[in-house]
């Protein structure tokens, strides 16, 4: 078996080196966010997007040098990687995750950012295109929202357990609900519902990650004539819908097929897809 290689703040180690002590914020509270982000055709795609969320995260939890994670950084280490992987020609996913270094308990010694990079090959699928999802209601626990609710956390309890009901239901994905029982997410992914030819996607605040792939379909649509409406959204929509599609930086646009006995179409979402493989994205047009 060949060794993998991961970056270690700075360092690369093999990736079954143990490189965390037990007082690691990280480990201990969920101190922390990370992004995983898609490397294809040479590069990171929508890279400047993940930077900004990845900075707006880290200021928000009072994580300092945010401004040290720039694309130069993560576009280098990642490439570093890549080829001590032996990666280069292929589809990556990559991982960064970033803590709170130094110790202490609930009240941290230290602010300064500590982190780790990991790369993976992605093996080719025909799922996305051949085979929509067939997708369940994950309703044991709820998830609460408020502005932490839409950075991705290293506090992931909640899609851990939604993650082993749809595994113990055998559902391609969960979708799972806010607080007050609205549709928020699915398990790794942000959800669009379309429906009477309005495309309708939980806005930020009812409770889902501000999703860099979120950002890209709203404008992919708009700009194929298609209206957008950041909404509360009820499960009972579900039932009416004529589409529904998952979205996220690695696997794009995937179709929902199925949630019960219900069917749904796959026109939008494949115009979407279509679309996604040769978008590129005008910085004029960058929003908040």
């Amino acid at each position: 078996m060949p060794i993998n290689y991961i970056n270690f703040n700075g360092n690369v180690v093999p990736e079954d080196q143990e490189i965390f002590s037990i007082e690691n914020r990280g480990f201990r509270y969920g101190d922390g966010l990370f992004e995983t982000m898609l490397y294809r055709d040479g590069d990171i795609r929508f890279l400047n997007f993940h930077v900004e969320r990845l900075q707006k995260g880290m200021e928000l939890i009072h994580l300092d040098d945010a401004n040290l994670f720039d694309e130069f950084f993560i576009r280098s280490r990642s490439e570093e990687l890549i080829r001590k992987n032996n990666m280069l020609g292929q589809q990556v996913r990559i991982r960064l995750i970033v803590f709170r270094s130094g110790g202490g308990l609930y009240s941290p010694t230290s602010n300064k950012p500590g982190f780790v990079l990991q790369v993976q090959r992605i093996e080719p699928t025909l799922r996305d295109k051949k085979v929509g999802l067939i997708v369940g209601l994950y309703n044991e626990f709820k998830k609460p929202y408020s502005d932490l609710a839409k950075i991705k956390s290293l506090n992931a309890q909640i899609y851990v357990l939604a993650g082993i009901y749809k595994k113990k239901m055998a559902f391609d994905d969960v979708l799972i609900l806010n607080q007050e029982g609205y549709l928020c997410e699915s398990l790794t992914s942000n959800i669009f519902v379309y429906y009477e030819k309005i495309l309708y996607t939980p806005a930020l605040s009812e409770g889902c990650i501000e999703g860099v792939m979120r950002r890209v379909v709203m404008d992919m649509a708009q700009d194929e004539g298609i209206e957008v409406v950041e909404a509360q959204i009820s499960p009972e929509i579900m039932k009416r819908a004529d589409e529904i599609f998952c979205t996220n930086a690695v696997q794009g646009v995937q179709w929902v097929m199925g949630y019960k006995q219900k069917r749904y179409f796959n026109k939008i979402s494949r115009i979407l897809q279509e679309k996604l493989l040769n978008w590129n994205y005008d910085v004029s047009d960058e929003h908040d």
